[in-house]
């Protein structure tokens, strides 16, 4: 082991350690800041009793159906933009007037048009990653060298095996650096979505656990929420390098 693999795991544990200390010789306030050996206690009791592993598995999937309903439309427009002039002078003043809209901002609206059932959660996940896909994707083809795109073009290649063969492989080092940062972003929506209309998932148990007081709890949660963006990431990680070999390494 290296010692890059031992500051990764020695880091984490330290900052555990200090926050375990600090909390014992009374520098934060137990009522607010639960020692970690308080909140491990917690997790025990949510896995024996299933609520935990139902919760996490709701916010997962309505991460993952969301991912996919607003990254596929995505990455496709994404292509079309970065290749076509006159669907980028369409499509960017579009994206330009709604990408800084706020998306939370919108679950109102996402839950007037879909009701308080699933759909208003994918809806709102959806949304948060099509325009960071979008962006990613049309950026990434923009970066391919001229050279392929002519000798493309000039074999004459059908429009399906020029958009799947040149430049989604072209792109696919930017369309991975959006599918890791719409990772964070959809759980972020999905979370904040099950906050007040939802009665399951991660982001119910908080909300949950700040209405009865129960501090310990929401800390569960709030661990869930933080090991879920990292495995998701871990697992992003793994399928660049398997669909993206020859990105350039540190």
């Amino acid at each position: 082991m290296n010692i890059e693999r031992i500051f990764r795991v020695v880091s984490p544990l330290a900052l555990l350690a200090l926050w375990e200390i600090v909390v014992r010789v009374h520098l934060l306030d137990a009522r607010f800041f639960p020692a970690p050996s308080s909140i491990a206690g917690d997790v025990i009791d949510f896995l024996r009793s299933g609520e935990l592993v139902s919760n996490t598995w709701m916010t997962l999937q309505r991460v993952l159906v969301g991912f996919v309903i607003g990254g596929v439309p995505g990455v496709a427009i994404g292509l079309l933009v970065g290749v076509n002039r006159i669907a980028r002078a369409i499509i960017d003043p579009i994206v330009g007037l709604l990408y800084p809209i706020p998306k939370i901002a919108i679950l109102p609206l996402m839950l007037l048009i879909f009701g308080i059932g699933e759909s208003s959660k994918y809806a709102i996940v959806a949304v948060g990653v099509f325009f960071i896909m979008l962006i990613n994707t049309a950026a990434g083809v923009r970066q391919i060298e001229s050279i392929y795109l002519d000798v493309a073009r000039s074999f004459q290649i059908r429009r399906r095996s020029f958009y799947f063969n040149v430049l989604l492989p072209g792109a696919m080092t930017n369309v991975f650096a959006g599918i890791k940062l719409s990772i964070g972003i959809a759980i972020v929506l999905a979370v904040a979505a099950e906050f007040t209309a939802a009665k399951s998932g991660l982001g119910f148990q908080i909300w949950n656990s700040w209405q009865t007081l129960q501090v310990e709890r929401m800390y569960v949660a709030l661990v869930m929420v933080s090991l879920l963006g990292y495995v998701l990431t871990l697992v992003g990680n793994a399928l660049e390098n398997v669909f993206v070999p020859w990105r350039a390494r540190p």
